[in-house]
């Protein structure tokens, strides 16, 4: 079965929908089965309503793109090894880590390796 076309209310092929079901209404899909030969239409509606608080997320600390830090990388990942080497990353052979500026780290979005020291 396949979905050619999605639509919201108001959009032309909706409006006896958006009759039927008001507001709850949030879109129309027009869905077709070609084994069956068959077309259907399907809706998407709100079925309840009730109050949500979001939780309160934690500040990330922004750093500035020039800002270094230290990034872990295994020793069988070249290709991100020679990434890292052609944005100027260098080897810290002490602590057995990169060191990169920030603004690469994200380019690389790599910043789940980063290591405090």
């Amino acid at each position: 079965m396949e979905t050619r076309l999605t639509l919201r209310p108001g959009q032309n092929g909706t409006r006896k929908l958006a009759e039927r079901f008001g507001k709850r209404l949030i879109r129309v899909r027009y869905r077709y089965d070609e084994e069956r030969r068959k077309r259907y239409t399907t809706v998407e509606l709100i079925v309840a309503e009730s109050d949500w608080a979001p939780r309160a997320r934690k500040p990330r600390a922004s750093r500035p793109p020039d800002e270094m830090v230290l990034v872990r990388v295994a020793f069988g990942e070249e290709g991100l090894r020679s990434k890292l080497k052609a944005l100027g990353a260098l080897w810290r052979p002490r602590v057995k880590l990169w060191e990169l500026p920030w603004g690469a780290v994200r380019a690389l979005a790599i910043e789940d390796r980063v290591v405090q020291p």
